[in-house]
Protein backbone atom coordinates (compact mmCIF):
# COMPACT_ATOMS: atom_id res chain seq x y z
CA UNK A 1 0.00 0.00 0.00
CA UNK A 2 1.34 3.34 -1.36
CA UNK A 3 1.36 6.28 1.55
CA UNK A 4 1.02 9.41 0.46
CA UNK A 5 2.90 12.43 2.40
CA UNK A 6 0.61 15.37 3.01
CA UNK A 7 1.49 18.55 1.02
CA UNK A 8 3.70 20.55 2.82
CA UNK A 9 2.47 24.09 4.42
CA UNK A 10 3.05 27.15 2.90
CA UNK A 11 4.46 29.97 5.10
CA UNK A 12 1.28 32.14 4.24
CA UNK A 13 -1.16 29.91 4.85
CA UNK A 14 0.44 29.56 8.60
CA UNK A 15 0.56 33.52 8.25
CA UNK A 16 -3.10 33.64 7.90
CA UNK A 17 -3.99 30.74 10.27
CA UNK A 18 -2.08 33.12 12.78
CA UNK A 19 -5.47 35.51 11.84
CA UNK A 20 -7.53 33.14 12.69
CA UNK A 21 -8.51 32.04 8.86
CA UNK A 22 -8.85 28.67 6.64
CA UNK A 23 -7.16 29.12 3.60
CA UNK A 24 -10.12 28.23 1.35
CA UNK A 25 -9.11 30.47 -1.76
CA UNK A 26 -6.74 28.99 -3.60
CA UNK A 27 -3.34 30.51 -3.49
CA UNK A 28 -1.98 30.85 -7.51
CA UNK A 29 -1.20 34.31 -8.41
CA UNK A 30 2.16 34.89 -8.91
CA UNK A 31 3.86 38.86 -9.04
CA UNK A 32 2.83 39.69 -12.10
CA UNK A 33 -0.68 38.72 -11.83
CA UNK A 34 -0.94 40.23 -8.85
CA UNK A 35 -0.16 43.33 -10.38
CA UNK A 36 -2.29 42.79 -12.67
CA UNK A 37 -4.95 43.30 -10.65
CA UNK A 38 -4.10 46.45 -9.22
CA UNK A 39 -3.35 47.68 -12.66
CA UNK A 40 -6.35 46.45 -14.19
CA UNK A 41 -8.62 48.20 -11.63
CA UNK A 42 -7.03 51.49 -12.03
CA UNK A 43 -7.21 50.71 -15.61
CA UNK A 44 -5.71 53.96 -16.51
CA UNK A 45 -7.18 53.29 -20.45
CA UNK A 46 -10.92 52.71 -19.40
CA UNK A 47 -10.76 55.72 -16.67
CA UNK A 48 -8.88 58.34 -18.99
CA UNK A 49 -11.20 57.68 -21.66
CA UNK A 50 -14.53 57.68 -19.79
CA UNK A 51 -13.53 60.98 -18.12
CA UNK A 52 -11.17 63.06 -20.01
CA UNK A 53 -14.28 64.70 -21.89
CA UNK A 54 -15.27 65.90 -18.75
CA UNK A 55 -12.22 67.09 -17.34
CA UNK A 56 -11.65 69.13 -20.42
CA UNK A 57 -15.13 70.36 -20.52
CA UNK A 58 -14.89 72.29 -16.77
CA UNK A 59 -11.31 72.73 -16.55
CA UNK A 60 -9.87 73.36 -20.33
CA UNK A 61 -6.21 72.59 -20.87
CA UNK A 62 -4.96 73.49 -17.36
CA UNK A 63 -6.97 70.56 -15.79
CA UNK A 64 -3.51 68.54 -16.62
CA UNK A 65 -1.56 69.55 -13.99
CA UNK A 66 -4.59 68.38 -11.65
CA UNK A 67 -2.55 64.67 -12.39
CA UNK A 68 0.02 65.07 -10.70
CA UNK A 69 -1.01 66.42 -7.33
CA UNK A 70 -3.74 63.53 -7.45
CA UNK A 71 -0.87 61.01 -7.88
CA UNK A 72 1.33 62.33 -5.30
CA UNK A 73 -1.53 62.28 -2.92
CA UNK A 74 -2.72 58.83 -4.21
CA UNK A 75 1.02 57.40 -3.68
CA UNK A 76 1.23 58.57 0.02
CA UNK A 77 -1.85 56.62 0.49
CA UNK A 78 -0.46 53.90 -1.22
CA UNK A 79 2.44 53.70 0.58
CA UNK A 80 0.70 53.54 4.03
CA UNK A 81 -1.32 50.35 2.57
CA UNK A 82 1.41 48.68 1.23
CA UNK A 83 2.90 49.31 5.25
CA UNK A 84 -0.58 47.33 6.44
CA UNK A 85 -0.55 44.98 3.31
CA UNK A 86 3.30 43.58 4.12
CA UNK A 87 1.67 43.08 7.77
CA UNK A 88 -1.78 42.09 7.55
CA UNK A 89 -2.13 40.18 3.88
CA UNK A 90 -5.72 39.33 4.19
CA UNK A 91 -9.05 39.53 1.45
CA UNK A 92 -10.76 42.49 2.58
CA UNK A 93 -8.02 44.55 2.72
CA UNK A 94 -9.56 48.20 3.96
CA UNK A 95 -12.29 46.06 6.32
CA UNK A 96 -9.42 44.41 7.76
CA UNK A 97 -6.87 47.09 8.48
CA UNK A 98 -9.63 49.50 9.61
CA UNK A 99 -10.95 47.24 11.80
CA UNK A 100 -7.13 46.11 13.50
CA UNK A 101 -6.09 49.60 13.54
CA UNK A 102 -9.10 51.25 15.59
CA UNK A 103 -12.07 48.50 16.55
CA UNK A 104 -14.59 46.43 14.74
CA UNK A 105 -17.36 48.56 14.73
CA UNK A 106 -15.79 51.55 13.12
CA UNK A 107 -13.79 48.62 10.58
CA UNK A 108 -17.27 46.93 9.87
CA UNK A 109 -18.45 50.87 8.57
CA UNK A 110 -15.06 51.07 6.45
CA UNK A 111 -15.79 48.03 4.62
CA UNK A 112 -19.29 48.81 4.16
CA UNK A 113 -18.44 51.80 2.45
CA UNK A 114 -15.89 50.28 0.62
CA UNK A 115 -18.26 47.58 -0.73
CA UNK A 116 -21.01 49.48 -1.54
CA UNK A 117 -18.37 52.34 -3.56
CA UNK A 118 -16.87 49.32 -5.13
CA UNK A 119 -19.56 47.93 -6.67
CA UNK A 120 -20.73 51.76 -8.04
CA UNK A 121 -17.25 51.86 -9.60
CA UNK A 122 -18.22 48.44 -11.49
CA UNK A 123 -21.38 49.97 -12.28
CA UNK A 124 -19.78 53.20 -13.68
CA UNK A 125 -16.25 51.28 -15.20
CA UNK A 126 -18.99 48.80 -17.27
CA UNK A 127 -20.59 52.17 -18.74
CA UNK A 128 -17.52 53.34 -20.23
CA UNK A 129 -18.12 50.98 -23.32
CA UNK A 130 -20.17 53.69 -24.68
CA UNK A 131 -17.18 55.98 -24.92
CA UNK A 132 -15.70 53.17 -27.23
CA UNK A 133 -17.87 50.85 -28.83
CA UNK A 134 -19.99 52.99 -30.97
CA UNK A 135 -16.62 55.20 -32.59
CA UNK A 136 -15.51 51.81 -33.46
CA UNK A 137 -18.61 50.89 -35.14
CA UNK A 138 -22.12 52.65 -35.35
CA UNK A 139 -23.83 49.18 -34.92
CA UNK A 140 -22.89 49.40 -31.34
CA UNK A 141 -25.12 52.41 -30.92
CA UNK A 142 -28.50 49.96 -30.11
CA UNK A 143 -30.86 52.47 -28.78
CA UNK A 144 -31.44 55.64 -30.80
CA UNK A 145 -28.62 57.99 -32.86
CA UNK A 146 -26.71 59.66 -30.43
CA UNK A 147 -24.06 58.39 -29.02
CA UNK A 148 -23.00 61.11 -26.84
CA UNK A 149 -23.02 59.98 -22.80
CA UNK A 150 -25.21 62.68 -22.00
CA UNK A 151 -27.20 62.37 -24.40
CA UNK A 152 -30.69 60.35 -23.60
CA UNK A 153 -29.73 57.92 -26.70
CA UNK A 154 -26.37 57.66 -25.37
CA UNK A 155 -26.92 57.32 -21.82
CA UNK A 156 -29.61 54.08 -22.51
CA UNK A 157 -26.90 52.60 -25.33
CA UNK A 158 -24.74 53.01 -22.17
CA UNK A 159 -26.63 50.79 -19.71
CA UNK A 160 -27.48 48.71 -22.53
CA UNK A 161 -23.94 47.62 -23.03
CA UNK A 162 -22.89 47.43 -19.75
CA UNK A 163 -25.74 45.26 -18.39
CA UNK A 164 -23.87 43.02 -21.44
CA UNK A 165 -20.52 43.25 -20.15
CA UNK A 166 -21.54 42.89 -16.40
CA UNK A 167 -23.11 39.20 -17.12
CA UNK A 168 -20.08 38.08 -18.82
CA UNK A 169 -17.77 39.43 -15.95
CA UNK A 170 -19.96 37.59 -13.37
CA UNK A 171 -19.56 34.13 -15.30
CA UNK A 172 -16.00 34.81 -14.99
CA UNK A 173 -15.88 35.53 -11.09
CA UNK A 174 -17.95 31.64 -11.24
CA UNK A 175 -15.44 30.20 -12.80
CA UNK A 176 -12.27 29.94 -11.60
CA UNK A 177 -9.53 32.19 -10.42
CA UNK A 178 -7.46 30.32 -12.50
CA UNK A 179 -9.31 31.51 -15.34
CA UNK A 180 -9.35 35.04 -14.07
CA UNK A 181 -6.11 35.49 -13.94
CA UNK A 182 -5.07 34.59 -17.15
CA UNK A 183 -7.50 36.73 -18.43
CA UNK A 184 -6.47 39.96 -16.09
CA UNK A 185 -3.00 39.35 -17.00
CA UNK A 186 -3.15 39.05 -21.33
CA UNK A 187 -5.52 41.82 -20.63
CA UNK A 188 -3.14 43.74 -18.70
CA UNK A 189 -0.22 43.46 -20.83
CA UNK A 190 -2.88 44.26 -24.10
CA UNK A 191 -3.69 47.60 -22.07
CA UNK A 192 -0.17 48.29 -21.39
CA UNK A 193 1.35 47.82 -24.46
CA UNK A 194 -1.67 49.72 -26.25
CA UNK A 195 -1.35 52.68 -23.63
CA UNK A 196 2.59 52.97 -25.17
CA UNK A 197 1.40 53.26 -28.39
CA UNK A 198 -1.06 55.56 -27.85
CA UNK A 199 1.25 57.78 -26.01
CA UNK A 200 3.88 57.30 -28.72
CA UNK A 201 1.29 58.09 -31.59
CA UNK A 202 -0.45 60.83 -29.83
CA UNK A 203 3.24 62.47 -29.31
CA UNK A 204 4.52 62.31 -32.53
CA UNK A 205 1.35 63.82 -34.17
CA UNK A 206 1.51 67.06 -32.04
CA UNK A 207 -0.33 69.77 -33.15
CA UNK A 208 0.97 72.31 -30.70
CA UNK A 209 3.49 72.38 -27.43
CA UNK A 210 3.11 71.17 -23.62
CA UNK A 211 2.43 75.34 -23.03
CA UNK A 212 -1.16 74.99 -24.09
CA UNK A 213 -1.46 73.26 -20.82
CA UNK A 214 -1.27 76.79 -18.76
CA UNK A 215 -4.73 77.81 -20.68
CA UNK A 216 -7.95 77.63 -18.99
CA UNK A 217 -9.42 78.24 -22.49
CA UNK A 218 -12.77 76.52 -23.03
CA UNK A 219 -13.16 75.62 -19.31
CA UNK A 220 -16.51 75.67 -18.02
CA UNK A 221 -15.55 76.96 -14.79
CA UNK A 222 -14.11 79.97 -14.03
CA UNK A 223 -10.73 81.28 -12.51
CA UNK A 224 -7.46 78.88 -12.38
CA UNK A 225 -8.54 77.23 -8.97
CA UNK A 226 -11.75 76.03 -9.74
CA UNK A 227 -11.10 74.55 -13.39
CA UNK A 228 -8.36 72.70 -11.40
CA UNK A 229 -10.93 71.34 -8.60
CA UNK A 230 -13.25 70.47 -10.91
CA UNK A 231 -11.04 69.16 -13.59
CA UNK A 232 -9.42 66.71 -11.03
CA UNK A 233 -12.18 64.64 -11.01
CA UNK A 234 -10.76 62.81 -14.02
CA UNK A 235 -7.50 62.20 -12.38
CA UNK A 236 -9.11 61.19 -8.80
CA UNK A 237 -11.34 58.55 -11.01
CA UNK A 238 -8.57 57.32 -13.06
CA UNK A 239 -5.98 56.13 -9.62
CA UNK A 240 -8.24 54.48 -7.51
CA UNK A 241 -8.01 50.16 -7.02
CA UNK A 242 -4.74 50.19 -5.83
CA UNK A 243 -5.55 48.51 -3.29
CA UNK A 244 -6.99 45.28 -4.93
CA UNK A 245 -3.10 43.65 -5.17
CA UNK A 246 -4.19 43.86 -0.63
CA UNK A 247 -7.65 42.24 -1.61
CA UNK A 248 -6.30 39.25 -3.52
CA UNK A 249 -3.72 38.69 -0.78
CA UNK A 250 -4.94 35.10 0.13
CA UNK A 251 -4.77 34.26 -3.61
CA UNK A 252 -1.60 35.41 -3.65
CA UNK A 253 1.68 33.58 -3.11
CA UNK A 254 4.37 35.25 -0.75
CA UNK A 255 1.69 38.35 -0.10
CA UNK A 256 3.74 39.54 2.45
CA UNK A 257 6.52 40.55 -0.19
CA UNK A 258 4.38 40.78 -3.10
CA UNK A 259 1.23 42.45 -2.09
CA UNK A 260 2.85 45.68 -1.09
CA UNK A 261 5.21 46.26 -4.23
CA UNK A 262 2.58 45.36 -6.47
CA UNK A 263 0.27 48.23 -5.11
CA UNK A 264 3.21 51.26 -5.71
CA UNK A 265 3.87 49.86 -9.32
CA UNK A 266 0.66 49.16 -10.24
CA UNK A 267 0.28 53.02 -8.99
CA UNK A 268 3.29 54.64 -10.36
CA UNK A 269 2.87 52.75 -13.76
CA UNK A 270 -1.04 53.68 -14.28
CA UNK A 271 0.01 57.32 -13.28
CA UNK A 272 2.59 57.49 -15.57
CA UNK A 273 1.05 56.31 -18.57
CA UNK A 274 -2.35 58.47 -18.28
CA UNK A 275 -0.45 61.32 -17.20
CA UNK A 276 1.50 61.04 -20.55
CA UNK A 277 -2.15 60.04 -22.25
CA UNK A 278 -3.54 63.30 -21.39
CA UNK A 279 -0.92 64.92 -22.44
CA UNK A 280 -1.00 63.22 -25.61
CA UNK A 281 -4.62 63.96 -26.35
CA UNK A 282 -4.34 67.70 -25.29
CA UNK A 283 -1.33 68.23 -27.72
CA UNK A 284 -2.77 66.13 -30.50
CA UNK A 285 -6.39 67.46 -30.50
CA UNK A 286 -7.10 69.07 -34.03
CA UNK A 287 -8.98 71.79 -32.50
CA UNK A 288 -9.14 72.40 -28.86
CA UNK A 289 -11.99 75.15 -29.27
CA UNK A 290 -14.18 73.04 -31.72
CA UNK A 291 -16.26 71.42 -29.25
CA UNK A 292 -15.41 67.84 -30.09
CA UNK A 293 -13.06 67.33 -27.23
CA UNK A 294 -15.48 68.02 -24.41
CA UNK A 295 -17.90 65.82 -25.72
CA UNK A 296 -16.24 63.17 -27.19
CA UNK A 297 -12.87 63.17 -25.48
CA UNK A 298 -10.01 60.79 -26.88
CA UNK A 299 -12.13 58.65 -29.35
CA UNK A 300 -12.38 61.87 -31.22
CA UNK A 301 -8.33 62.60 -30.69
CA UNK A 302 -7.42 58.88 -32.14
CA UNK A 303 -9.43 58.49 -35.19
CA UNK A 304 -9.18 62.03 -36.16
CA UNK A 305 -5.72 62.56 -35.51
CA UNK A 306 -4.31 58.91 -36.36
CA UNK A 307 -6.99 57.74 -38.76
CA UNK A 308 -9.82 55.41 -39.01
CA UNK A 309 -7.68 52.41 -39.43
CA UNK A 310 -5.49 52.83 -36.29
CA UNK A 311 -8.05 54.31 -34.43
CA UNK A 312 -10.00 52.32 -34.20
CA UNK A 313 -7.19 49.41 -33.40
CA UNK A 314 -6.58 51.13 -30.62
CA UNK A 315 -10.01 51.78 -29.54
CA UNK A 316 -10.73 48.09 -29.70
CA UNK A 317 -7.30 47.57 -26.93
CA UNK A 318 -9.45 49.79 -24.92
CA UNK A 319 -12.67 47.62 -25.35
CA UNK A 320 -10.33 44.75 -23.89
CA UNK A 321 -9.17 47.17 -21.06
CA UNK A 322 -12.55 48.14 -19.90
CA UNK A 323 -13.66 44.81 -19.94
CA UNK A 324 -10.70 43.37 -17.92
CA UNK A 325 -11.55 46.55 -15.72
CA UNK A 326 -14.59 45.35 -15.08
CA UNK A 327 -13.86 42.04 -14.43
CA UNK A 328 -10.69 42.91 -11.57
CA UNK A 329 -13.25 45.74 -9.85
CA UNK A 330 -15.95 43.47 -9.31
CA UNK A 331 -13.63 40.79 -7.73
CA UNK A 332 -12.50 42.95 -5.56
CA UNK A 333 -15.59 43.42 -4.54
CA UNK A 334 -15.96 39.85 -4.27
CA UNK A 335 -13.48 39.79 -1.77
CA UNK A 336 -14.59 42.42 0.32
CA UNK A 337 -18.12 40.94 0.58
CA UNK A 338 -16.61 37.13 1.63
CA UNK A 339 -14.28 38.79 3.95
CA UNK A 340 -17.19 40.20 5.78
CA UNK A 341 -19.07 37.70 5.24
CA UNK A 342 -16.65 35.29 6.80
CA UNK A 343 -16.48 37.48 10.30
CA UNK A 344 -20.75 36.50 10.25
CA UNK A 345 -20.60 40.68 9.17
CA UNK A 346 -23.18 40.85 6.64
CA UNK A 347 -26.56 39.33 6.02
CA UNK A 348 -26.91 35.61 4.47
CA UNK A 349 -23.03 35.76 5.49
CA UNK A 350 -23.00 31.67 4.99
CA UNK A 351 -23.98 31.72 1.67
CA UNK A 352 -21.63 34.76 1.07
CA UNK A 353 -18.69 33.16 2.32
CA UNK A 354 -18.73 29.54 0.59
CA UNK A 355 -15.89 28.78 -1.56
CA UNK A 356 -16.40 26.31 -4.11
CA UNK A 357 -13.50 23.96 -3.11
CA UNK A 358 -13.00 22.85 -6.68
CA UNK A 359 -12.91 26.53 -8.54
CA UNK A 360 -11.42 28.53 -5.22
CA UNK A 361 -13.99 30.86 -6.34
CA UNK A 362 -16.87 32.40 -3.79
CA UNK A 363 -19.79 32.25 -6.23
CA UNK A 364 -22.63 34.13 -4.22
CA UNK A 365 -20.47 37.81 -3.65
CA UNK A 366 -20.41 37.49 -7.90
CA UNK A 367 -24.14 37.41 -7.85
CA UNK A 368 -24.59 40.08 -5.85
CA UNK A 369 -21.97 42.59 -7.00
CA UNK A 370 -23.09 41.59 -10.63
CA UNK A 371 -26.60 41.93 -9.71
CA UNK A 372 -26.34 44.94 -8.20
CA UNK A 373 -24.29 47.23 -10.33
CA UNK A 374 -26.55 45.91 -13.27
CA UNK A 375 -29.53 46.96 -11.17
CA UNK A 376 -27.39 51.08 -10.86
CA UNK A 377 -26.97 50.91 -14.36
CA UNK A 378 -31.06 51.14 -14.91
CA UNK A 379 -30.58 55.06 -13.65
CA UNK A 380 -29.11 55.82 -17.12
CA UNK A 381 -32.51 55.31 -18.31
CA UNK A 382 -33.54 57.37 -16.22
CA UNK A 383 -31.49 60.62 -16.92
CA UNK A 384 -27.93 61.14 -19.18
CA UNK A 385 -26.96 63.01 -15.51
CA UNK A 386 -26.96 59.22 -13.65
CA UNK A 387 -23.64 59.03 -15.96
CA UNK A 388 -21.46 61.56 -13.68
CA UNK A 389 -22.96 61.28 -10.55
CA UNK A 390 -22.47 57.27 -10.81
CA UNK A 391 -18.79 57.98 -11.57
CA UNK A 392 -18.44 60.52 -8.73
CA UNK A 393 -20.27 58.90 -6.00
CA UNK A 394 -18.09 55.65 -6.56
CA UNK A 395 -14.97 57.78 -6.00
CA UNK A 396 -15.89 59.89 -2.78
CA UNK A 397 -17.26 56.60 -1.16
CA UNK A 398 -13.96 54.62 -1.95
CA UNK A 399 -12.03 58.02 -0.60
CA UNK A 400 -13.87 57.72 2.61
CA UNK A 401 -12.82 54.19 2.87
CA UNK A 402 -9.54 55.07 2.13
CA UNK A 403 -9.47 57.75 4.92
CA UNK A 404 -10.92 55.54 7.51
CA UNK A 405 -7.73 53.54 7.45
CA UNK A 406 -4.84 56.09 7.05
CA UNK A 407 -6.35 57.94 9.82
CA UNK A 408 -6.64 55.46 12.51
CA UNK A 409 -3.09 54.24 10.84
CA UNK A 410 -2.16 58.12 11.50
CA UNK A 411 -3.43 57.58 15.16
CA UNK A 412 -1.77 53.93 15.84
CA UNK A 413 1.82 55.71 14.71
CA UNK A 414 1.17 58.76 16.71
CA UNK A 415 1.15 56.22 19.29
CA UNK A 416 3.69 54.08 18.76
CA UNK A 417 1.70 51.36 18.41
CA UNK A 418 2.87 49.94 14.63
CA UNK A 419 5.19 47.28 14.19
CA UNK A 420 8.50 48.23 12.34
CA UNK A 421 9.92 45.23 12.27
CA UNK A 422 9.18 41.89 11.19
CA UNK A 423 10.14 39.96 7.56
CA UNK A 424 8.34 38.33 4.93
CA UNK A 425 8.01 35.05 3.00
CA UNK A 426 11.46 34.95 2.14
CA UNK A 427 12.98 36.81 5.91
CA UNK A 428 13.52 40.05 4.34
CA UNK A 429 12.35 42.87 6.23
CA UNK A 430 8.71 44.23 5.73
CA UNK A 431 7.87 47.42 3.77
CA UNK A 432 8.11 50.27 6.02
CA UNK A 433 8.13 53.70 5.51
CA UNK A 434 10.30 54.28 8.73
CA UNK A 435 10.63 58.09 9.86
CA UNK A 436 8.67 59.35 7.18
CA UNK A 437 5.60 57.52 8.15
CA UNK A 438 3.95 60.32 10.49
CA UNK A 439 4.56 62.69 7.39
CA UNK A 440 3.57 60.88 5.08
CA UNK A 441 0.51 59.40 6.87
CA UNK A 442 -0.38 62.71 7.74
CA UNK A 443 -0.46 64.29 4.31
CA UNK A 444 -2.15 61.14 2.94
CA UNK A 445 -5.15 61.83 5.39
CA UNK A 446 -5.44 65.19 4.58
CA UNK A 447 -5.08 65.07 1.38
CA UNK A 448 -7.82 62.18 0.81
CA UNK A 449 -10.48 64.47 3.09
CA UNK A 450 -9.98 67.15 0.85
CA UNK A 451 -10.19 65.31 -2.34
CA UNK A 452 -13.59 64.12 -0.78
CA UNK A 453 -15.16 67.28 0.10
CA UNK A 454 -14.20 68.71 -3.21
CA UNK A 455 -15.99 65.65 -5.07
CA UNK A 456 -18.73 65.63 -3.62
CA UNK A 457 -19.45 69.25 -3.34
CA UNK A 458 -22.69 70.04 -4.83
CA UNK A 459 -22.24 71.72 -7.84
CA UNK A 460 -25.43 72.72 -9.53
CA UNK A 461 -23.36 73.64 -12.69
CA UNK A 462 -21.54 70.15 -12.60
CA UNK A 463 -23.88 68.10 -11.72
CA UNK A 464 -27.13 69.57 -12.96
CA UNK A 465 -26.11 71.33 -15.96
CA UNK A 466 -29.65 71.33 -17.44
CA UNK A 467 -31.53 72.25 -13.84
CA UNK A 468 -34.56 70.06 -12.55
CA UNK A 469 -32.79 67.17 -11.29
CA UNK A 470 -31.84 68.72 -7.23
CA UNK A 471 -31.72 65.03 -6.44
CA UNK A 472 -28.25 64.39 -9.16
CA UNK A 473 -26.69 67.72 -7.63
CA UNK A 474 -26.87 66.09 -4.38
CA UNK A 475 -26.51 62.48 -5.49
CA UNK A 476 -23.57 61.79 -3.78
CA UNK A 477 -24.33 63.45 -0.46
CA UNK A 478 -27.67 61.38 -0.54
CA UNK A 479 -26.38 58.60 -1.82
CA UNK A 480 -23.41 58.22 1.08
CA UNK A 481 -26.56 59.16 3.33
CA UNK A 482 -28.30 56.14 2.59
CA UNK A 483 -25.54 54.07 2.66
CA UNK A 484 -24.94 55.26 6.34
CA UNK A 485 -28.04 54.97 7.44
CA UNK A 486 -28.64 51.47 5.80
CA UNK A 487 -25.57 50.09 7.57
CA UNK A 488 -26.72 51.49 11.31
CA UNK A 489 -30.11 49.88 10.75
CA UNK A 490 -28.39 46.68 9.73
CA UNK A 491 -25.97 46.73 12.92
CA UNK A 492 -29.26 48.19 14.87
CA UNK A 493 -30.96 45.25 13.71
CA UNK A 494 -28.11 42.47 14.33
CA UNK A 495 -27.36 43.86 17.81
CA UNK A 496 -31.46 43.18 18.86
CA UNK A 497 -32.22 39.96 17.27
CA UNK A 498 -28.25 38.54 17.77
CA UNK A 499 -28.02 37.58 14.21
CA UNK A 500 -24.74 37.86 13.87
CA UNK A 501 -22.09 34.73 14.55
CA UNK A 502 -20.68 37.42 17.19
CA UNK A 503 -20.73 40.53 18.56
CA UNK A 504 -18.24 43.26 18.07
CA UNK A 505 -17.04 42.79 22.05
CA UNK A 506 -17.02 38.92 21.78
CA UNK A 507 -15.28 38.82 18.03
CA UNK A 508 -11.27 38.84 18.52
CA UNK A 509 -9.74 41.31 16.50
CA UNK A 510 -6.17 41.69 16.62
CA UNK A 511 -4.57 45.14 17.15
CA UNK A 512 -1.25 46.72 15.66
CA UNK A 513 -0.49 47.22 18.57
CA UNK A 514 -0.09 43.68 19.57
Amino acid sequence: MTTTSPSPVRPEDRSLAEFGYRQELHRSLGRYASFAAGFSFISVLTTVFQFFAFGYAFGGPVFFWAWPVVLLGQLMVAACFAELAARYPISGAIYQWSSRLSNATFGWFAGWIMVIGQIVVVAAAALALQMVLPAIWSGFQIVGTDPAPTSPDGAANAALLGVVLLALTTLVNVLDNRVMSVINRVGVTAEIIGAVLIVVLLLTHSERTPGITFHTEGAAQSGLLGALLVGSFTAAYVMIGFDSAGEMSEETRDPRRTAPRTILTALGAAGLLGGLIVLGGLLAAPSLSDGHLAVDGLSYVLTSSLGDGVGKVLLADVVVAIAVATLAIQTAACRMLFSMARDGELPFASRLARVNPRTGMPAGPALVVGTLAAALLLLNFASPEAFLAIGTTCIVMLYLAYAMVTGPLLITRLRGGLPASGTDEKGAPLFSLGRWGVPVNSLALLYGLLMAVNLAWPRAAVYDPAGGHWYFQWFTVLFLGVTLAAGIAYRAYRSRTGTAVAADGEREVTAVAG
